[in-house]
């Protein structure tokens, strides 16, 4: 028998005092969150420039990873496209090793003992997600949140998928969207001159000359620990902390917990670009030849500190035609629909999603066009038809580029603007193919075929050209959880799926 990691044994006690209907279904799942986890961990050591290991020999028995210390590392040929879970052991000499944490604390690198937490936690959270989950109707759903709770397994590529450190087995349950809560928002009374708005802030969110600001329950309780006020129900999406409020916007509140990678909170920097920005992603649209949609920020405020604001955004389901059956879809649920068996189906959404993320880049606007703030309009038949955008906040904007197609340059500063080309083609080429599209294709060879129709009859700008011959970018996810003194995004190369 297995021995229960740590974490696992926790999320286990936890869950027998709150629900222990739900203990037998976790215990079954565990193994397979185990790979799952692993798979991504050894993605990661396969792949990105980790400094304490001086070598890697593909072979025909799988893949061996030198460490600079001297041992060896040995698993399976590691696919970095990959999101089935294939890694159910790595040996390390002539230790098997079946659990990521177990293997982390085994390999006993610098930074390795707190990520190895987290990879625990990681693995008991995902069984815990796993376990909830109920047989799924084969109608596709009509309210835009229950497609998003359609992902259970999180980030498919970081092996922290579903790492929430800070979060009782109860606030899981409570506030996880894979568990399809309705969440009870809070809200703070602030007076308005003391706080910073752009956009319009809706009435309903006033009072009295203060702002109402929406607050998480899991912050108002860690984070804020002071009178809450009641505010109104809402449905948790993907992000956890931004949610969906019936027939109205979604709400993306503070929330001053890690995540995956990052602590989630609302900058004073992002409140106060969010109507220039929201306004210039309009003008952006009316160039996609009716492609693409941005969903608009209404409103957004912050009273002074990034642990209390909230940002009030359309729904994407705003640009479906929902009489003629078509449905707005995240591209991370894709895979969790039965979307038509045609072979050029992937072609088809490839081609789609390039042609306009392309294009923008070409202007100078580089999109996050991961997973989850890139959706795909569907026909009533799955066919992909345009493309919806939202969470502007980690854009990036080319001045050089607009000026030199006549394009109008907002008034941005910080770190959204830089014409440097790398940093640009990472941030697209980063999200939409090594992200979104992988993630929907599933391995490297759906990928390279999928790109390799889809190219064909695009403009071959200079972008395209290096999409074709250079390696792919993609976030060195676990080197930065493991280099806690270098801030901001790190970043590997992947074998080019189209060589």
């Amino acid at each position: 028998m297995h021995r229960p990691h740590p974490a696992e044994a926790e999320v286990a006690d936890e869950l027998a005092a709150v629900r222990p209907g739900l203990l037998p279904r976790y215990a079954a799942e565990l193994p397979g969150a185990r790979a799952a986890v692993l798979t991504r961990l050894w993605r990661a050591l396969a792949h990105e420039p980790l400094p304490w290991i001086g070598g890697r020999e593909p072979g025909r028995e799988g893949l061996t990873l030198r460490l600079r210390d001297g041992r060896r590392l040995h698993g399976p040929a590691a696919d970095p496209y990959a999101t089935a879970a294939y890694v159910t052991a790595v040996r390390l000499g002539e230790v098997s090793c079946d659990h990521p944490a177990r293997l982390m604390t085994e390999l006993a690198v610098p930074h390795g003992e707190g990520f190895a937490a987290e990879l625990g936690h990681s693995v008991a959270s995902l069984a815990l997600s796993r376990a909830g989950q109920e047989d799924r109707p084969k109608e596709w759903p009509m309210r835009d949140w229950e497609w998003e709770q359609r992902v259970v397994d999180g980030h498919p590529y970081h092996p922290g998928c579903r790492s929430r450190p800070g979060f009782s087995v109860a606030e899981q349950l409570a506030y996880g969207p894979e568990h399809r809560p309705v969440v009870e928002l809070g809200s703070v009374p602030v007076r308005a001159e003391e706080c910073l708005v752009t956009g319009v802030w809706p009435e309903e969110l006033r009072d009295a000359g203060r702002l109402l600001l929406p607050v998480h329950p899991w912050q108002a309780k860690h984070v804020l620990k002071g009178a809450i006020e009641a505010g109104f129900t809402a449905h948790p999406l993907m992000s956890l902390r931004t949610l969906a409020v019936p027939d109205g916007p979604h709400v993306k509140t503070a929330l001053s917990a890690r995540l995956t990678s990052s602590v989630r909170d609302i900058s004073a920097y992002s409140i106060g670009l969010s109507a220039t920005l929201s306004a210039f992603a309009e003008s952006l649209s009316a160039r996609s030849d009716g492609l693409l949609h941005v969903t608009r920020t209404l409103g957004a405020a912050t009273a002074g500190s990034p642990d209390l604001a909230a940002v009030l955004r359309e729904s994407p389901q705003t640009y479906a035609a929902t009489e003629r059956g078509e449905r707005v879809v995240p591209v991370a649920a894709l895979s969790t629909t039965e979307l038509p068996e045609s072979p050029g189906w992937l072609a088809d959404f490839t081609r789609l999603t390039l042609t306009v993320g392309l294009r923008l880049l070409e202007l100078g606007v580089a999109l996050e066009a991961h997973g989850q703030n890139f959706l795909v309009v569907l026909s009533d038949t799955g066919a992909p038809l345009r493309l919806v955008y939202r969470d502007l906040a980690d854009i990036r904007v080319s001045p050089v580029r607009l000026a030199r197609h006549g394009v109008p340059v907002p008034e941005l500063t910080g770190r959204i603007v830089t014409d440097d080309v790398r940093a640009l083609r990472r941030k697209l080429f980063g999200s939409l193919v090594a992200g979104a599209l992988a993630g929907t294709a599933g391995s490297a060879p759906a990928l390279g075929a999928a790109l390799e129709t889809a190219v064909r009859d695009l403009p071959r700008t200079p972008d395209l050209v290096a999409l074709l011959k250079e390696p792919l970018p993609a976030k060195a996810l676990t080197l930065m959880r493991m280099s806690p003194g270098t801030p901001g995004d790190q970043w590997t190369g992947l074998p080019n799926p189209l060589r």
